[in-house]
């Protein structure tokens, strides 16, 4: 069974483009992302929030 939905795979997508691009930026410093990474993390969780089908964030301590 597939592990991401198709809202996720878009929002990641989305998130790489704009890297890319050198227009996203991350949450409260506001600096540019640079990191591949970083630049999923940030899709995974802007599609986390719409709901999207993604398994829940790990929590490493």
């Amino acid at each position: 069974m597939a592990r991401y939905g198709k809202k996720a795979q878009s929002s990641v997508k989305e998130s790489m483009r704009k890297m890319k691009e050198g227009k996203l930026k991350s949450g409260k410093s506001g600096k540019k992302v640079k990191s591949r990474k970083q630049a999923i993390a940030i899709g995974l969780s802007e599609a986390r929030k719409k709901d999207a089908k993604v398994p829940p964030k790990r929590n490493e301590h």
